[in-house]
């Protein structure tokens, strides 16, 4: 799990590529495609697993100090959890396998930084994947710890990647809502498109979220109408930040489960709903850790919609309200159940 850190508000800014050869980050008004009519009285109750199902590594391990982030999918009839670990200094993408999502095993590394190619020594993970057309596509958070961008890479069997020319995803021009920083993506496929809704970040530190679209998940068009999901009131579960945003279709409504960050750096989850993927409701509710290991965070939400129109969600945990890293973190699971009101 990794929320940008704070900068300090300077001048200038890096411009947008407008290229769409490379870091294309055009812009274009879109929605998402349209749903069945929506089931208004569906709401989700919040079931979660007591125990961790992923625990951070031992001393030495490339996740020692926090295991976040899960991106979980399903190839056949198996498990791909590509996570984030921590060991002090760098973040890098790893893999646990599964047979049912519960019991894990962790295969290691397998994305790492690498700074000849711009991506810095910090971070390559806080990522997103997807199994689509024989390949895992991964999308990724990467470059300096104050102003990442987000790259893109690609594997046949989830352990050996080929990454895109870095970043496929830059920040905005001046004054824009996202000029100072991209991180937590989440992908979704719908018909010929990808969309990925993300974390941008201002000069003013406000982290609030976006959506981009893309036909092959390297060149992207950013929504003009950006961002589609603001911070909340003062004294609010959000008031300080947004981000890890994750989402879903089911009962006529684009879902999402996003972090929400408040003034004393906790962590929980709140829920949104919207008809196009664009325009966002924020719903009532908010979803907490309740043990001693998530106690103070609960984030970096992936998840599954089940065949009874519930969603098994995985989670990030963590006992210590720290801004960006060093939250203990472990991995847990719940089950968001579908109820008519």
């Amino acid at each position: 799990m990794n929320f940008i850190m704070p900068m300090p508000a300077m001048g200038g800014g890096a411009l947008c590529i407008l290229a769409l050869g490379w870091a294309g980050c055009g812009y274009s008004d879109f929605r998402l495609p349209e749903l069945p009519p929506a089931e208004p009285q569906v709401r989700y109750e919040w079931e979660p697993r007591d125990t961790r199902v992923l625990p951070r590594g031992g001393p030495g391990d490339a996740d020692s100090q926090d295991a976040l982030n899960p991106s979980v999918v399903r190839r056949g009839a198996a498990y791909y959890n590509f996570y984030s670990g921590f060991n002090g200094h760098m973040w890098q993408t790893m893999l646990a396998t599964s047979a049912d999502g519960l019991a894990w095993k962790k295969e290691g590394v397998v994305l790492s930084p690498e700074p000849q190619a711009g991506e810095g020594g910090y971070i390559a993970a806080n990522g997103s994947a997807l199994f689509d057309e024989g390949e895992f596509l991964y999308w990724y958070q990467a470059g300096p710890k104050d102003t990442p961008r987000l790259g893109m890479a690609r594997s046949r069997d989830g352990r050996h990647w080929r990454k895109a020319r870095f970043p496929v995803m830059d920040y905005g021009p001046r004054g824009s809502w996202d000029e100072r920083g991209l991180g937590d993506p989440y992908a979704i496929k719908l018909g010929r498109y990808f969309y990925l809704y993300y974390l941008g970040q201002d000069r003013a530190r406000r982290q609030r979220l976006g959506v981009a679209r893309s036909p092959d998940g390297e060149h992207w068009e950013k929504l003009r109408t950006n961002p589609i999901l603001e911070l909340g009131e003062y004294g609010s579960f959000d008031e300080m930040g947004l981000g890890e945003p994750a989402v879903w279709m089911a009962h006529g409504y684009y879902w999402m489960l996003y972090t929400g960050r408040d003034a004393r750096q906790n962590r929980r989850l709140g829920m949104a709903r919207s008809t196009d993927g664009v325009h966002w409701e924020k719903l009532p509710g908010v979803f907490q850790g309740g043990e001693p290991w998530d106690s103070q965070a609960i984030c970096d939400p992936t998840v599954e919609l089940l065949p009874d129109g519930g969603v098994t969600v995985w989670f990030g945990g963590g006992d210590a309200p720290s801004l960006d890293e060093n939250l203990h973190g472990q991995i847990g699971v719940a089950v968001l159940h579908a109820k008519m009101r």
